[in-house]
């Protein structure tokens, strides 16, 4: 396996990367998500941003008996052989924690059938929570996969940091700078390297539209026994139902495959969509069989509302002693 680990980023000082940004619009993209996305959540979360990250400390707090929902690794078994009864150690949650986003940014997030492409709703999503996160001194890091684990980006804090993913972000999607895919995506490869190179438990955010060849799920079940991971799935409407357009060329953007259908067969739109629910079924199975919450975000749906249903959701689940994960529609 590659070492990716930089011993430290090259600086950037702020004209550079004032420049840097402002000629790719990376500046105007997070001024208008602090404008109309991050203000609207500000009063709907009503500061509670602790609902999206949830960290652990070293401070010692108290003991209380094991609830089925508590973490096994907090039992504390010196009580618990004395009393006869599974008692936990309870401690002093740590305020700034770090949060990884793991980023699938393969050919096939370049497929949108509306006005936004998957793409541009991933980084509508990493600048709204890494922008969150870092007000409250949070750092946030990432894993970039394109044919590769293509860079890392060490957790840090504050605005230009997040300027700095975003810019990343930006590279990797423009199409003249894109190798030709190898196949299809490895996104087992990039969830073993984020094993690899998070070494302290922290927020894990995998954002990807699980388009990939087979075995990811034991790769993501081994990245959750350390970490707290949310599944972030981006689609499009159009990869679930076809409409009646006629003959029309598709093709598979990662291995760039192509084939006419004729989508005016009634038939055949029939055979899509079952497909498209078995997946999806499949897909839902996996994530909650490993133990993940997961947010789906469409390109035709809004980032806000999504943000907040899946917040709610996690305060719920918290204050009802859940230990099974859910998924969020968008």
């Amino acid at each position: 396996m590659k070492s990716w680990w930089p011993s430290r980023r090259p600086a950037a000082n702020d004209a550079q990367l004032a420049a840097e940004a402002a000629a790719s619009g990376t500046e105007r993209a997070l001024r208008r998500l602090e404008w109309t996305v991050i203000r609207r959540l500000d009063g709907l979360l009503q500061g509670d941003y602790r609902t999206l990250m949830r960290g652990t400390g070293l401070d010692l707090a108290d003991l209380r008996e094991y609830q089925h929902h508590d973490d096994v690794r907090h039992i504390d078994w010196n009580v618990t052989a004395r009393l006869q009864t599974p008692h936990v150690r309870v401690f002093t949650e740590d305020r700034e924690m770090a949060a990884w986003f793991i980023l699938d940014l393969s050919r096939s997030v370049d497929f949108g059938s509306g006005r936004k492409a998957k793409r541009e709703i991933s980084a509508g999503f990493v600048g709204v929570i890494a922008r969150l996160l870092t007000r409250h001194g949070n750092r946030v890091g990432a894993l970039v996969y394109g044919n590769d684990v293509e860079a890392v980006i060490p957790p840090r804090t504050g605005r230009r940091h997040v300027l700095y993913l975003l810019n990343a972000m930006e590279r990797r999607g423009r199409q003249k700078d894109q190798p030709k895919q190898k196949g299809m995506t490895r996104l087992a490869e990039l969830l073993k390297s984020a094993a690899v190179l998070m070494p302290r438990r922290s927020t894990v955010f995998v954002v990807s539209d699980f388009l990939s060849e087979p075995g990811w799920d034991h790769a993501l079940a081994q990245l959750v026994r350390r970490h707290e991971v949310v599944a972030v799935r981006l689609f499009d409407p159009l990869e679930l139902e076809l409409p009646d357009l006629g003959l029309v060329p598709l093709t598979d953007a990662e291995t760039g495959e192509q084939l006419w259908v004729d989508t005016h067969d009634a038939a055949f739109r029939k055979r899509f969509a079952r497909l498209a629910v078995e997946r999806e079924t499949t897909l839902r199975e996996t994530l909650a069989k490993v133990g993940v919450d997961t947010l789906e975000l469409s390109t035709n749906d809004d980032l806000v509302e999504a943000i907040v249903r899946f917040a709610d959701m996690r305060k719920r689940r918290v204050r009802a002693g859940s230990s099974q994960p859910k998924a969020v529609a968008a």
